[in-house]
């Protein structure tokens, strides 16, 4: 049995508070609203709970202003972060009365970044972890203790001793078999955040196309969302969710122009597509400088590894390479491609080159015929700097490879 706290028992920290009490631990709270229950020991304050804990969670809210609720519009407003005015205050109290052994677990939404640069400063004492929950109100206790993974985020990203601890906790009182999920902070918060946009995007989508069935007449739009949501490969499955190059092809961008189009003509009153075309582009944009920046500081010219829209095609349709390189010209830098399927191939090459293709993420079959697809285009000579969109490539030559996106070795 451990001992429990919560600091926070509103909409968030009551129910898991109860939940984790009826799983045979001793939990106590503490909130600044009078608050009652029959399974936690409320206390009447922080000092309190910090004094009868082994863990203590931090349930707290970081709100925005009233407006900002979206239950009118929001697309006017200025971007605002998160409060953390709340969260800072308990941790300040929590760091008076805490011992080394403690385990303070944030359970609050907080942007990426947050804990890192202005919380884990409050916290000298102990053992700082972020843990968000993916829960919805209304099933808060069923969500923490039915969870889809366990998020678990650190200083050092690393399963630790601490680390080891909450996961033990956690497997006497969750009831399926989730898995689990362990990074820094800033991961952690990146899981936890762009889950729920993820989430967003999906509804907005999937509501898009029942604005359509209403403009268009003749579609049902359970017909159509069945279809896709049982689409679970490419739709809802992990396929195209490795970072990397952007969208391509002959098919996904310039059905994006099509359907802006049609957005316009049906009279939607928004349009999804030009945001997804719009931060297709600026993502190429800076690739693009990312490139141009290596190659002037270190005096190497820029070459592009695959031309075409993927590996082993001879199709320039919609291909993200060329629309970095198009913004590297645009900034003042030739690029050379290099492409097996295009006349203008080259034996070796030095300088700043990117890794635009890479077969075995495109191809994870085993019995792909083709043997070409698992070999580099060119030599990259000794000097070079290869950017790696795909963090997978490792050499023994005296080239610097960047993985183009895993930045945690750089903070």
């Amino acid at each position: 049995m451990k001992k429990i706290g919560f600091v926070g028992l509103g909409k968030l920290g009551m129910p898991c508070a109860e939940a984790i009490s009826k799983k045979n631990h001793s939990v106590c709270g503490y909130d600044v609203n009078l608050v009652k229950s029959k399974h936690v020991k409320v206390l009447n304050s922080i000092k309190s709970v910090v004094e009868s804990s082994e863990i203590i969670f931090i349930a707290v809210p970081t709100p925005h202003n009233k407006e900002y609720d979206g239950s009118g519009p929001t697309s006017h407003l200025k971007p605002k972060d998160f409060n953390y005015d709340i969260v800072k205050k308990v941790l300040k109290e929590i760091n008076l009365y805490s011992k080394s052994n403690q385990i303070v677990v944030l359970i609050s939404t907080v942007l990426p970044g947050i804990v890192r640069t202005q919380l884990s400063k409050l916290i000298t004492k102990n053992y700082l972890v972020y843990n968000p929950y993916l829960i919805a109100m209304g099933s808060v206790a069923w969500d923490m203790l039915h969870p889809e993974m366990i998020i678990m985020g650190n200083e050092s990203g690393t399963k630790d001793k601490r680390i080891k601890t909450l996961l033990s906790f956690y497997k006497t009182i969750i009831e399926n078999n989730p898995r689990y999920e362990f990074g820094t902070w800033d991961e952690a918060e990146c899981i936890k955040i762009f889950y729920n946009t993820f989430i967003s995007a999906k509804i907005s989508l999937v509501n898009m196309i029942q604005d359509v069935s209403l403009k268009l007449g003749n579609i049902n739009v359970d017909v159509v969302t069945d279809a896709l949501k049982n689409s679970t490969q490419r739709i809802m499955g992990p396929k195209y969710m490795t970072a990397g190059m952007g969208d391509g092809g002959a098919c996904h961008p310039r059905d994006n122009i099509a359907l802006r189009f049609l957005a316009k003509k049906l009279d939607l009153g928004y349009d999804l597509f030009d945001a997804i075309m719009d931060s297709r582009e600026k993502q190429a944009k800076n690739m693009a400088k990312y490139l141009v920046n290596l190659s002037k500081k270190n005096n190497l010219k820029i070459c592009i590894h695959g031309k075409a829209y993927k590996p082993d095609v001879p199709y320039l349709d919609g291909s993200y390479s060329t629309l970095v390189g198009s913004f590297c010209v645009k900034l003042g830098k030739k690029v050379t491609y290099v492409d097996p399927y295009f006349k203008k191939n080259i034996k070796s090459f030095k300088g700043v080159i990117l890794l635009a293709h890479n077969s075995k993420i495109t191809y994870p079959e085993k019995n792909i015929k083709n043997k070409l697809q698992y070999k580099h285009y060119c030599e990259f000579k000794p000097g070079s700097i290869v950017v790696d969109p795909w963090r997978s490539y490792t050499t023994k030559k005296k080239i610097k490879v960047i993985y183009y996106g895993n930045t945690r070795s750089l903070i």
